[in-house]
């Protein structure tokens, strides 16, 4: 089959562009309509973390593939039977988690190892489904040009597109993407816990697509897409990152009640925007998985994306920290190990004048598999959250371990959060459950948050 190649107007535009290592974000301040300063700040995040399927996705509609490190997913077979997408149309669902008429939107080929071409792309409110409410879906632009190629290792941050988000509570966005040719390796992330549509491969574009009748299959996973940036004022990004626990393993499907969801909530109406940084598996340390683990699924560990996924995103004022479990129960880290990985995150959060939140680790006791429910991984974890509640580096505590524990059997999380809320039946003993979540998100100091977020740099809340 015949590639089609972009123009030389394509080719000439790459130089405006905001084309840019996955490290580089821009964060221009703009100006409104009416003259009041204005600025991009995120308002949807997946972090990309590896190539399609090594990963953990979660109720994938696919059979399994062979267990290993280079097959950890569920496979789409019907529509990517060679692990690529082929002259077809992806409609990735995001939750934008502000209002906002102004967006742009990343597009990443950060593990490709190809270039891909987008021929074109389109935004709208998604209505139910795979379908795209009437009237709302815009083309998007890449330096005025339809049609974008992205070269292997490199994202590029779309024009704006006026699209209509009037709540936040209910509305999402449909991003349709159609890939011209073959893509090869795709960048994904795993378990997106919304599902999203693709039409058959060799379908062509059904980007401008109202009706989702060309999209016969669905995946809980996101492809291409990397971020939403919304145009604001005065609004302040919170960035909620870390691993699986915040991913929102075991939550609902298609309920957006992760525990950053739920904090959002909580949030409502303030200017604050709370985005998620997480993939499961993920470590803070580089230490890597025993031995039959999956490293290359736990996607680039905290000290390796925390530039891309945090530092250089736009607007963040406050981080909130939930990570270092998959460190001890997954690759076998000391307490002391996790602490330093720990350290030099504040230190470079501090550094650009950003505040972080460290959650305490929630209890993983009883867990079956890898280290995690050992009494030596629970010791350890209780070194960490005496450091996180007691060492005054943190700019905040959000105590998620006392949320979730249940007192009366020390280690272990509650009964009641304890059941899988998307698959059903028990739980893992390590992943919370919606009600796990909500208490979570009930345990972030919403006060002392706000505080965070409009104090200068350097200073601290009380």
């Amino acid at each position: 089959m015949r590639v089609k190649r972009p123009s030389r107007a394509v080719v000439a535009a790459f130089a405006w562009v905001i084309l840019t290592p996955v490290a580089a974000v821009a964060q221009e301040p703009i100006t409104t309509a009416g003259g009041s300063p204005a600025a991009w700040i995120d308002a949807w995040t997946g972090s990309a973390q590896g190539v399609y399927p090594v990963g953990y996705s979660v109720a994938q509609p696919g059979p399994v593939g062979p267990a290993g490190p280079g097959n950890q997913a569920p496979l789409l077979t019907a529509a990517f039977p060679d692990n690529q997408a082929r002259n077809q149309t992806l409609r990735m669902i995001v939750h934008p988690s502000v209002e906002g008429t102004s967006w742009r939107i990343r597009l990443t080929n950060e593990f490709g190892t190809r270039p891909v071409i987008f021929e074109r792309a389109y935004a709208g409110l998604q209505s139910s489904g795979g379908n795209v409410k009437a009237g709302t879906n815009r083309a998007l632009t890449f330096a005025g040009r339809r049609s974008v190629t992205v070269p292997a290792g490199r994202t590029v941050l779309s024009d704006p597109v006026s699209v209509r988000v009037t709540d936040a509570q209910s509305q999402h966005l449909a991003v349709s993407l159609h890939v011209a040719g073959a893509s090869g390796p795709m960048t994904w992330h795993a378990a997106a816990f919304t599902t999203s549509y693709l039409s058959d491969p060799n379908a062509g574009d059904h980007t401008a697509d109202i009706a989702d009748t060309a999209f016969p299959h669905s995946t809980t996973s996101w492809f291409f897409v990397s971020e939403v940036q919304a145009q604001r004022r005065d609004t302040a990004t919170v960035v909620a990152f870390g691993d699986s626990i915040t991913d929102g393993f075991f939550s609902t499907l298609n309920e957006d009640d992760r525990w950053p969801d739920a904090l959002q909530r909580r949030l409502a109406h303030r200017p604050i925007s709370v985005v998620t940084e997480a993939i499961g598996g993920n470590m803070v340390t580089r230490i890597g998985r025993t031995p039959g683990g999956c490293t290359p699924c736990d996607g680039p560990p905290a000290l390796d994306r925390l530039d891309r996924d945090v530092l250089d995103r736009p607007g963040v004022r406050a981080v909130i920290l939930l990570e270092g479990i998959n460190d001890l129960g997954g690759g076998g880290a000391t307490a002391e190990q996790v602490i330093a990985g720990y350290r030099e995150i504040i230190r470079r959060v501090h550094a650009r004048g950003i505040k972080i939140i460290g959650g305490t680790l929630t209890p993983s006791a009883g867990t079956a598999f890898g280290l995690y429910g050992t009494p030596e991984t629970d010791a350890k974890r209780r070194a960490i959250n005496d450091f996180i509640r007691t060492s005054g580096l943190f700019d905040g505590v959000a105590d998620f371990a006392a949320a979730t524990e249940d007192p009366a059997n020390p280690g272990r999380l509650l009964p009641a959060y304890d059941t899988n809320s998307t698959a059903g039946g028990p739980g893992d003993h390590l992943h919370p459950n919606r009600a796990g979540f909500l208490a979570m998100a009930a345990a972030v100091d919403v006060a002392q948050l706000e505080r965070l977020v409009r104090e200068p740099a350097g200073k601290r809340a009380a």
